[in-house]
């Protein structure tokens, strides 16, 4: 959903304008008939430790799901001679 509302009466609609761009809508300010703003909410970035921590619980997470047989590396060797090339 994209709103357009010109900056004149933006100002009273402040709050619930920056209310729907938090939630993912578009929202355009005009001047004139023209757009002149976009109204886009920030993301906060995760810290390099945070971020290591989610890729670890991932990689232990999938671990556990992990079955066993050939790795994926080796799940495509039957199409291949043994000098690597296509059969």
């Amino acid at each position: 959903m994209s709103a357009k509302v010109a900056v004149s009466e933006a100002k009273g609609q402040l709050t619930e304008l920056v209310r729907r761009a938090e939630a993912g809508e578009d929202v355009v300010l005009t001047r004139h008939g023209p757009a002149a703003v976009k109204l886009v909410p920030i993301r906060q970035t995760l810290a390099p430790s945070q971020r290591r921590r989610i890729i670890a619980e991932a990689q232990v997470m999938a671990s556990r799901t992990a079955l066993p047989g050939a790795d994926a590396a080796r799940s495509q060797d039957f199409l291949y001679d043994d000098d690597g090339l296509p059969r």
